[in-house]
């Protein structure tokens, strides 16, 4: 496997901030139409989480994880989108693997691997979902066949990648 980019080391020990919206009277259309925007301005996570509020009432948890530098931004679209009086949010420390991305070939082509490292070892990895839907797609075949071939293809290649 070939390098593709070098590691990704912005993901190692971020501090980031934990925002937190109960919602019970937003409609469910305008849920992913304000998760698009959350991430298209700089949210690294954003998740709902169905609950249940006062008075037994179902709702909606809205979580996201984002840098400090975008909290008022996060603010911003979460009160001019959404149905919400308040917001909370708390400052929360994530550990991510070091990233690496590579390439393997199939025959169909070739398929981006992520690749979680800790220690210089592979630690987790997976095909990166869109270009293995993409070749499903194109070529009319299962997405399990891609992904089988990818895994077959990058253990040849390198060992056993989730034992490396």
């Amino acid at each position: 496997m070939n390098a593709k980019r070098p590691p990704n080391h912005e993901h190692i020990d971020h501090d980031m901030i934990k925002m937190e919206v109960n919602f019970d009277d937003i409609p469910g259309e305008w849920l992913g139409y304000v998760m698009d925007l959350l991430f298209e301005s700089g949210a690294n996570d954003v998740y709902y989480t169905p609950i249940y509020m006062k008075k037994n009432r179902p709702g909606t948890l809205l979580q996201l994880l984002c840098s400090n530098e975008h909290i008022d931004r996060m603010k911003e679209i979460i009160f001019r989108e959404t149905t919400t009086l308040g917001v909370r949010y708390y400052p929360l420390t994530v550990h991510r693997l070091e990233r690496t991305f590579e390439q393997v070939l199939t025959e169909w082509g070739p398929v981006t691997v992520k690749k979680g490292m800790q220690g210089g070892h592979t630690v987790q990895w997976a095909p990166e979902f869109e270009e293995c839907k993409q070749i499903a797609q194109t070529h009319g075949i299962p997405l399990k066949k891609v992904y089988e071939q990818v895994w077959k293809s990058a253990g040849e290649e390198s060992g056993n990648p989730q034992q490396d």
